[in-house]
């Protein structure tokens, strides 16, 4: 079987590509990325030689292209999209373009050659926040309330996506995910940020009071999940993926991450709470349990040890990232100033 992965060059594609490819020798991936500031063609660099996987670089809102890679595909997994809640509010053109109308465009093409599984990657950020101290959690019958342009233009697109489906019949599915972590992540991300800011011996930026709560999954969870959707999903559905059964706050977490990395709480610093952060985020997954037999395999914990390990070993690959994301923090506060 063929696949057509978008955004298959950034952190969640990366995984994918190179959990699927491991998993199912059969098959074999087509990789469409655009290569922005967060996408890296050198993170699948080994695998360049393999006959299972090609490499086109080139823009989802390019209908012609679309087009002509899938009239060899037969399952589209969509994982392009601008993603960063600092970068919608500093820049939301960008985010309507590439994830509303390039989503549109995927679709469209995927109407017109007749593929048999179109995946959406989505997020829990459309649901909106939940209040702190409380057990309740989004699930496939939350109302939408997206809080920021970033979740705004995700929340169009969930729309549109199953639109196609109700409309023209186009086989979709959906999966709104939590916080991902884990390898290949750009730096400009809580955790990896975390992470590559005690390995250069500088503090961790802490929002607000730190009180602030994510579900937190680890990538590769996340590509099973995908997986057990493609496999035995059904058409039409949306499934949400968590990877947590409690709440973990940011402080919490990264007094978890400076305790695996042998270090004390003067590493905290606490900074200026960003515009339009939500609350708490928590996600119910028993429908995915139910129905697909999935539920995720690491810990926080577990997740956190190898994620701390993989950039431990990996500094070639985050150290210029890492410069680029920092002055990238640096004019978006000169600007609040």
């Amino acid at each position: 079987m063929t696949f057509l992965v978008t955004g298959g060059a950034g952190f969640i594609g990366t995984n994918f590509i190179r959990y699927w490819l491991e998993n199912h020798p059969q098959d074999k991936i087509v990789n469409l990325d655009r290569l922005t500031y967060a996408g890296d063609r050198k993170n699948l660099t080994d695998l360049e030689n393999s006959s299972r996987y090609q490499f086109v670089k080139g823009d989802i809102g390019n209908q012609g292209l679309a087009n002509q890679l899938m009239k060899e595909a037969e399952v589209v997994v969509h994982f392009a999209a601008e993603s960063h809640v600092d970068r919608s509010i500093e820049n939301p053109e960008v985010f309507l373009q590439t994830n509303i109308l390039g989503t549109f465009n995927l679709l469209e093409a995927a109407l017109k050659n007749k593929i048999k599984r179109f995946h959406y990657i989505s997020t829990d950020e459309v649901f909106g926040e939940l209040p702190l101290g409380t057990k309740e959690k989004f699930n496939e019958e939350t109302k939408f309330d997206p809080h920021s342009p970033y979740s705004a233009s995700k929340a169009g697109a969930d729309h549109l996506v199953l639109s196609y489906y109700h409309t023209f019949g186009l086989p979709i599915t959906i999966t709104n995910c939590s916080n991902n972590y884990g390898p290949y992540q750009y730096p400009e991300k809580f955790i990896p940020r975390m992470i590559t800011n005690i390995l250069d011996g500088k503090k961790i930026p802490i929002y607000g009071d730190g009180q602030y709560v994510r579900d937190w999954l680890y990538v590769t969870d996340h590509c099973r999940a995908i997986e057990a959707v493609l496999r035995w999903g059904k058409p039409g559905q949306t499934y949400c993926v968590g990877g947590l059964t409690k709440d973990v706050s940011n402080l919490s977490l990264a007094k978890m991450i400076l305790k695996i990395m042998g270090k004390g709480e003067e590493y905290l610093e606490f900074v200026v709470d960003r515009a339009g952060h939500d609350r708490r985020y928590a996600v119910d997954w028993n429908k995915i349990k139910k129905e697909l037999g999935w539920k995720p395999k690491e810990t926080i914990k577990s997740g956190l040890v190898k994620t701390v390990f993989w950039y431990q070993q990996n500094e070639s690959w985050w150290r210029e990232k890492k410069k680029e994301a920092e002055e990238f923090y640096q004019k978006l506060a000169a600007k609040k100033i």
